[in-house]
């Protein structure tokens, strides 16, 4: 038990920080202050003394109840942490209060203090055996009252936590995720609003529990469980309603979690946070020296449209689930149609996305780079397209949040690479000569050091030229981490690969550190190229940039070129590249092929 020297606050956080951390912030593990404490006396003398004491304890959250037939009812109603319960009383006594709150299944293991002028040994072991926790002889001493109260709340949140909380993972259990459920359908049903049940359930567990045993399973579980709520505790809830709130991670039983996201303003909030979860669980996990990949499925129900009371709302969420899991696993599930047009086309294409690049279905277009001086077609950025079987041909812009939120982008990533690699390299013996081909790197990419093997891989199966691969990354992606960015710039330098920075001008690079960083071009931001040449502030701005890449050495591209105006003021600020809609949008390989021939027949060498 706590010691009677310790503060309030001091001493709340010594007792409950494990059980209220692992327990999710459920509303019945509050703080000591916050304590719901209600009182029993039918004098209301004693109660206005008992709540002084108490509120000069620290205590705010106090009911007094001086009749004591109102005493069960209000108890069922306002659920408090403790009750302090007189025995003698007209009418009903508390003993029958007692007996009563022990027989109420939400209400059996509430602690209740006893105050009492009664002394006989009968009162105190008849009380004891109806269970009552703690005993306080009138008139109340003040300190006594504290630390008695103090102990109780303090055993409470130690026997909540047995109640409430998964073993395994040290999550709230089902009871205490029905208990929320409920609450959050009731107060939903009183003032409006939606939320979203969201149900997970992992891919092939039994296979991973028959095959390591049940300590790795245990383990897997409560890594399973620390990831989700990790990643919940880290999202960005865009869409939810102010005074929302909190969510609530439960593990349900088995394998399965089962997670409540309570005030969203709508439905794709939903699934963006559930994709976020099923990324997190599906990172590898490595146990006993060996790397295992877990997965899950989720399926979603959201209130009121997917049922009006909570036993309705799981069942559709695990309904969904198991769609989610006929339709191939890894992958979410709305249960019905709440979700507008847009999130259904979008649910849409992640599902066919994950499918594309077995289906051969991702292509890489080309848009030319040419040189101002001699108007040779001197290179390309390969830029991605996917030809949809029935939506035709599709934009980037279209899928790539898609790609990145499912956690394709790096599969996707790779594909480029190689692709560009191969083309490269077909071009040159097709006699086009050794053109420099540009692939965008994203940030997913640069985890870790997977893509020094990716790259090596793609230029040594094609025999691409390493210089002739340029690899574009934003100034944001460089800056994020400046000092790794280096050491990882230098990593890909060193396989031959020509490193550019793309949109520059828009971000935040320091040129002290951009003066360290292994580059070898800057590709001057659209923004910027649009006002030439009429702008005097762009033309300040394009200049410098030129002046400032040529003082260390780098080649300069400026991208986004539409009128002749615009290539003859780049070409008098002794820019050296160019590409955009003046010359060429970006096209299928083979037209490339066919616009560089022509193109470069045509000009000097």
């Amino acid at each position: 038990m706590p010691s009677a020297g310790k503060d309030l606050e001091t001493l709340s956080t010594d007792a409950r920080s494990d059980a209220v951390n692992e327990a999710g912030g459920d509303s019945s593990l509050v703080k000591f202050s916050e304590a719901k404490v209600m009182m029993v006396d039918d004098d209301t003398l004693i109660s206005e003394v008992v709540q002084t004491y108490l509120e000069d304890g620290g205590y705010r959250n106090l009911i007094a109840i001086n009749d004591p037939r109102d005493a069960l009812d209000t108890a069922r109603r306002e659920n408090p942490d403790l009750l302090l319960l007189d025995l003698m009383m007209p009418g009903i006594s508390g003993f029958d209060i007692l007996a009563a709150i022990r027989a109420d299944e939400d209400l059996k293991f509430l602690p209740v203090i006893v105050l009492t002028a009664a002394t006989d040994p009968s009162s105190k072991l008849k009380a004891l055996e109806l269970g009552a926790s703690e005993f306080l002889a009138k008139p109340v001493d003040p300190s006594e009252l504290l630390l008695r109260v103090r102990n109780s709340l303090a055993f409470k949140v130690y026997q909540d936590h047995l109640a409430y909380s998964d073993a395994v993972t040290g999550l709230p259990n089902r009871r205490i995720f029905m208990r929320r459920l409920i609450g959050t359908v009731l107060r939903s049903t009183k003032q409006g609003g939606t939320f979203a049940l969201v149900h997970i359930d992992l891919d092939r567990f039994k296979n991973i529990n028959e095959t390591f045993g049940h300590q790795v399973g245990d383990h897997l579980l409560k890594t399973t469980g620390d990831r989700l709520n990790d990643c919940l505790r880290g999202t960005d809830m865009v869409g939810r309603l102010s005074g929302a709130q909190d969510e609530v991670l439960a593990r349900t039983g088995g394998d399965e979690f089962a997670i409540l996201l309570p005030g969203l303003l709508n439905s794709q909030n939903a699934a963006q946070v559930t994709r976020r979860l099923l990324q997190s669980i599906s990172k590898p996990l490595s146990i006993a020296g060996k790397d295992l990949f877990l997965t899950a499925s989720a399926g979603i129900a959201v209130y009121p449209g997917d049922g009006m009371d909570s036993e309705m709302l799981l069942k559709n969420a695990e309904f969904a689930m198991y769609q989610a899991k006929q339709n191939g696993r890894n992958r979410q599930e709305f249960y019905s149609s709440t979700l507008n047009e847009a999130s259904r086309e979008r649910l849409r294409l992640e599902n066919d996305l994950h499918r594309a690049l077995e289906r051969n279905e991702l292509i890489l277009h080309y848009q030319p780079k040419v040189d101002l001086q001699t108007d040779r077609v001197v290179g390309a950025e390969a830029l991605l397209r996917w030809q949809h079987p029935e939506l035709g041909l599709l934009p980037p812009l279209t899928f790539i949040s898609i790609a990145e939120e499912s956690g394709l982008i790096v599969a996707i990533g790779d594909w480029i690479i190689a692709e560009a690699c191969r083309q490269g390299a077909a071009w040159c013996a097709q006699g086009l000569g050794t053109l420099k081909i540009a692939v965008n790197v994203s940030s997913y990419q640069l985890t870790g050091e997977r893509i020094l093997g990716v790259i090596k891989r793609a230029l040594d199966e094609s025999g691409f030229a390493p210089s002739a691969l340029v690899l574009e990354l934003t100034e944001s992606i460089l800056m994020n981490d400046a000092a790794s960015s280096i050491q990882m710039l230098e990593k890909l330098k060193a396989l031959g690969a020509c490193l550019s920075i793309d949109d520059f001008g828009t971000g935040y690079s320091s040129l002290s550190y951009l003066k360290r960083f292994p580059l070898d071009e800057l590709k001057i931001d659209r923004s910027f190229v649009s006002g030439l040449p009429a702008d005097e502030t762009d033309v300040s701005i394009v200049r410098a940039i030129i002046a400032l890449a040529h003082s260390i050495n780098l080649k300069v591209v400026a991208e986004g070129v539409e009128t002749i105006e615009q290539l003859d003021a780049l070409r008098v600020l002794n820019c050296g590249t160019y590409q955009g809609y003046f010359f060429s949008r970006a096209i299928p390989a083979d037209d490339f092929t066919t616009l560089t021939r022509k193109q470069n027949s045509g000009t000097a060498s």
